[in-house]
């Protein structure tokens, strides 16, 4: 599969593993790797048919790209969609690691970059910079990236935050010419970067009204580098499913208790004070809008976490959040990353009923765009 083109069903989802069981609603317990836990959860996205799964970064979370390693060598199908902050190794370094990632997974690597949106976070890891000028060293970071995992010879670079001389492109990526980037961040500064840079542009799950006109905004920066048809879309949800609709509110109500009784001691942390990132900001602007202020979209999680992370949801049956993923992809989105507050069950779940549903309903979509071209 190349850079712009999804699987032949039209929608590429992506499942998110964890070292050890943690969420909202499961405070995590014991060593920081669980590598048994790691492997289980892995593997049930591998067999569920999941295209790609995150490993997130976190300022005391286990090293992403050894993790993703580790589930490589016991999983068959499933990519690793690795996040990584710019700044902490050197760009050389990094576009190293990923493709030897890539080598070892038989062309299973991505990189999600993120440049960080919160700044105590950051200086946990030694980072001072402003936000802007974060996305500046992010924006010369991945092209650096980019020229080592394209290059054919030595390359230099004189820039404002790496001076290079000779970096090496012997080690190839499997995947040609280059593997995927996903890029997250929703400020002014992350988009002009998103724009110019991604290959995959992720949004946390927002209402019709703000995913649209953030869309547009990054199409309208994509254009300014002719890359308006090539960049496409991502779409976080935490899917809460049940056999009827009722079951499923009635889940959703009882999964939102549970967050409040264990607030403070969740993976994400304790909802004190404005989140700094743009993403969380734009949560908790559709969550005033209400708990459920269109369709299936459930907010009141997001607002009881301070939208730290992506705790917007979809709830019904699975037949219904399928059919909300189908409104989603016709306003552009092609990816839905997803994840459970069971984490390791409801993967197994989404693979068994979601994600068959939603690839049967946007094959239809399609043949249906293609009989309405050929009229």
């Amino acid at each position: 599969m190349s850079l712009n083109t999804l699987p032949r069903d039209g929608v590429e989802f992506i499942g998110m593993v964890q070292p050890r069981q943690q969420s909202e609603i499961h405070p995590p317990r014991g060593p920081a790797i669980d590598p048994g836990y790691l492997v289980a959860s892995a593997q049930a996205h591998d067999e569920g048919g999941f295209d790609r799964i995150l490993i997130g970064w976190y300022s005391d979370g286990p090293d992403g790209l050894q993790l993703a390693a580790h589930a490589g060598a016991h999983t068959r199908n499933v990519g690793f969609l690795v996040a990584h902050r710019p700044g902490f190794i050197a760009p050389t370094n990094a576009a190293r690691a990923y493709n030897t990632l890539d080598q070892l997974t038989g062309g299973r690597a991505a990189i999600h970059v993120i440049s960080g949106g919160d700044d105590a976070d950051q200086a946990r890891d030694g980072d001072w910079l402003s936000k802007d000028e974060r996305y500046a060293r992010t924006d010369e970071y991945v092209s650096i990236l980019k020229s080592v995992w394209t290059g054919d010879a030595p390359m230099d670079h004189e820039g404002a935050y790496y001076r290079i001389k000779g970096a090496s492109p012997a080690v190839r990526s499997v995947q040609s010419p280059r593997i995927p980037v996903y890029f997250g961040g929703a400020s002014e500064a992350a988009l002009r970067v998103a724009g110019k840079h991604a290959d995959v542009y992720a949004l946390w799950g927002e209402t019709h009204g703000q995913v649209r006109e953030i869309i547009s905004r990054v199409r309208a920066e994509a254009a300014k580098h002719g890359r308006q048809e090539q960049i496409r879309f991502s779409l976080s949800f935490r899917p809460i499913l049940a056999d009827t609709e009722d079951a499923a509110w009635g889940r959703a109500e009882a999964i939102l208790d549970r967050v409040r009784a264990v607030r403070g001691k969740a993976a994400l942390g304790p909802a004190n004070g404005a989140p700094q990132n743009a993403g969380s900001q734009r949560l908790l602007a559709a969550a005033a809008l209400g708990d459920r202020p269109e369709g299936r979209l459930y907010t009141a999680i997001a607002r009881e976490t301070g939208a730290r992370g992506n705790t917007t949801a979809l709830v019904g049956t699975p037949e219904q959040v399928a059919r909300a993923f189908l409104d989603y992809y016709d306003l552009g989105v092609t990816t839905f990353l997803i994840r459970g507050f069971d984490p390791l069950e409801d993967a197994v779940e989404y693979g068994r009923s979601l994600l068959p549903i939603t690839r049967r309903l946007v094959a239809e979509r399609l043949a249906q765009r293609v009989q309405v071209a050929a009229e």
